[in-house]
């Protein structure tokens, strides 16, 4: 059997034959979706922490700390609650993230392995829906900052009976020509954004801090919750926390394929993304605490707080505001469903087209509705495609780790009718899978319905779980597709991957700058 893989270090690329013959098949390829070649391997730890640094400083993480508090947990619960989630989604992360690392894939191609070469689009079509949603959220947060700008600098701009949907237009405008430059140029802005949006959250901590008279007044707040009311509380705002993330669960190789090693990754994400969540969800929380008292009311949205400031601090506060919607819609919203986009047309439709639909995508999901209340934003939009996405996030992980055990044929995915076709193009079995996962999540959902209070014991925390379907939609995807997998043709033994795998080191690449463990898995 002829080799058409070279194992180096920790990841493994396509050799010179088998990506020329790969490439023909124009129906599967294109410079965006092909594998990495060894030179690409180039992410450190460090453009991993600032990829997560400039993604979890947004907005939407300062307004899901402040619901919790609106729940009636005090800070330190509020806090744990978003540290647990975190942590609980970095494992699945991490897991999905190996794939993208050792072999090189986006995830388009990497959900080829999973729902085969043609039903490949369910799971990417699906994580681009989500995608949008919040490429429209972060554009209604930016726009309003854009607004509040215009507002202090303007003075004609209050006279228009449409500012706010201007200032929206013009921004979600800005975001799509960026978003368009491409994968690495989203890589450079998160170095840049990251410690700029670390300092903004820095200062505004400070400020609420010395408004307030102290941390005191701030965290004396008690908690208005107890027993098992806390519970009936927790658990699903464990889960939406987690489903806040679960997007990026499922296309992280989106962004680990670049990496040059898996420590590199693992350190990157690892030590970045709970800890930032957890402190940045704090800043929120001290925040929103002082609004309350110097102002009455709570305001969670930081727009409504801003413009209370004189117009020099407005300016300053608006563009750092614009600048951490600008780096999380780039950095985690538009990678995903572009690349989707592509692969379903990939000799027409290129990432920078992918980018513009996506963009006119989250239009239609109408954020300015899914921002008008918690309810919605929490429950509705969160609740409900947690549960879409667990099930896609089980199978991946049980087909990579279970059913594969990390190995597989990288040419074969580029392939129209090799071992990742399946049926047609599509894998039955993961359907099957994905029905059980939903289905899982539907009866949880009727569970709580039927059984809101908490009532202790296992009956009680299948409700409590059922409220977040994320949870109960991946346990049942993942034992399901790793049941229905078992003598599936498309796994390869250990012999047949020796066979088509060559194994070269690092030192043979002298020219490529690299930081591969060579022992790895």
């Amino acid at each position: 059997m002829p080799t058409t893989q070279v194992r180096i270090g920790d990841v493994v690329v396509l050799t010179d034959a088998a990506e020329s013959r790969a490439a023909q098949n124009h129906s599967m390829w294109n410079d965006d979706l092909r594998p990495c070649n060894l030179a690409e391997h180039s992410w450190k730890s460090s453009r991993f922490a600032s990829l997560w640094v400039g993604m979890c400083i947004c907005l939407p993480t300062y307004s899901l700390a402040a619901s919790m508090i609106a729940l009636g947990m005090n800070w330190w619960e509020s806090v744990a609650t978003i540290l647990c989630g975190s942590a609980i989604v970095m494992i699945a992360i991490l897991l999905v993230s190996h794939a993208g690392t050792k072999f090189g894939i986006p995830y388009p191609v990497f959900a080829r392995l999973w729902f085969g070469t043609r039903g490949a689009h369910i799971p990417a079509l699906a994580r681009a829906v989500i995608a949008a949603g919040w490429f429209g959220i972060n554009s209604w947060f930016g726009g309003q900052a854009l607004d509040a700008i215009l507002l202090h600098l303007a003075p004609r701009w209050p006279t228009l009976s449409w500012h706010l949907a201007a200032a929206f237009a013009i921004f979600w405008v800005i975001n799509v020509l960026i978003a368009m430059r491409g994968p690495q140029a989203i890589g450079r802005l998160t170095q840049f954004s990251a410690p700029t949006l670390a300092l903004g959250a820095i200062a505004l901590f400070v400020w609420a801090v010395h408004a307030a008279g102290g941390f005191g007044p701030l965290l004396a707040r008690p908690a208005t919750i107890h027993g098992g009311a806390f519970w009936t509380g927790f658990v699903p705002s464990v889960v939406g926390v987690i489903a806040f993330w679960a997007t990026m669960a499922l296309n992280i190789p989106d962004y680990t394929r670049y990496a040059t090693s898996q420590r590199a990754q693992v350190r990157g994400q690892i030590l970045s993304m709970p800890l930032t969540m957890a402190l940045f969800s704090f800043v929120g929380i001290v925040v929103t605490s002082a609004t309350v008292a110097l102002f009455g009311t709570a305001l969670w949205n930081p727009v409504e707080l801003i413009v209370k400031f004189p117009t020099p601090v407005v300016v300053v506060a608006g563009i750092i505001i614009i600048l951490s919607s600008v780096t999380i819609n780039v950095g985690a919203n538009v990678m995903a469903p572009a690349r989707a986009f592509e692969n379903l047309w990939p000799r027409r439709i290129t990432f920078a087209w992918g980018a513009a639909i996506t963009g006119l995508l989250s239009l239609a999901m109408q954020p300015w509705y899914v921002l008008s209340s918690f309810t919605n934003y929490i429950f509705l939009w969160l609740g409900a495609y947690g549960a879409m996405l667990g099930a896609f996030d089980g199978i991946a992980i049980a087909d990579y780790w279970l059913v594969r055990k990390c190995r597989l044929d990288l040419a074969q995915l580029y392939t129209p009718r090799g071992i990742y076709a399946y049926a047609r193009g599509v894998n039955p079995r993961a359907i099957a899978a994905l029905v059980v996962g939903w289905l899982l999540a539907v009866l949880g959902a009727i569970a709580v319905s039927w059984h809101a209070p908490w009532n202790g014991g296992w009956a009680g925390l299948f409700t409590r779980l059922s409220s977040g379907g994320w949870v109960l939609s991946l346990l049942g995807g993942l034992i399901a597709y790793a049941l229905l997998m078992q003598g599936s043709r498309s796994r390869i033994s250990q012999d047949t991957y020796d066979d088509i795998t060559g194994i070269e080191t690092p030192a043979e690449h002298p020219d490529v700058t690299w930081g591969a463990t060579p022992n790895a898995t």
